[in-house]
């Protein structure tokens, strides 16, 4: 397994992670680190995986999610923005980060039953990604989207499951 630590990080941090780029394929799906850190968005709160030796990832938490997301349960975050370096991509991250999710959540969110998040019908990769991770597809799709319709998935945060 791919060793990551996961950070709370605030807008003051965007040296952290300003070098963490992604396709211009995937920025379609999740944007840029600098079209995060241009957004404000109060119920949004900013993460980073880490290696050893620096930020190799980076993902947004929305507490507010179920407030603009009718598919997404009273209390569940949101997971957005979600992206690893391109220099790091194919190593793990991806998939070590996500499923960290579980465990790093719950400490930070303690009443947050899940996390859901929308991936692109047209984005495999990601997908599989969030299916090794643990994330289950709902089997519903979200038609919202700005780059066409997407898999609704979701991963329980409770410390019993």
């Amino acid at each position: 397994m791919t060793a990551i630590e996961l950070r709370s990080i605030s807008k003051q941090d965007l040296d952290l992670v300003r070098h963490i780029q992604v396709s211009a394929d995937q920025a379609i799906y999740g944007g840029t680190i600098q079209q995060a850190f241009a957004e404000t968005e109060e119920a949004v709160d900013f993460h980073a995986a880490f290696d050893p030796t620096r930020a190799v990832g980076f993902f947004k938490i929305d507490r507010g999610f179920a407030l603009n997301n009718d598919f997404a349960h009273d209390g569940e975050l949101g997971l957005r923005a979600f992206k690893i370096d391109s220099a790091q991509q194919g190593k793990g991250y991806g998939v070590a980060t996500a499923k960290a999710l579980q465990t790093y959540l719950p400490d930070l969110y303690p009443a947050a039953p899940s996390i859901v998040l929308t991936v692109n019908l047209a984005n495999p990769a990601a997908y599989a990604c969030y299916r090794k991770a643990g994330f289950v597809d709902t089997g519903d799709l979200f038609n919202g989207g700005l780059a066409g319709p997407q898999h609704i998935m979701r991963m329980s945060l409770s410390q019993t499951a």
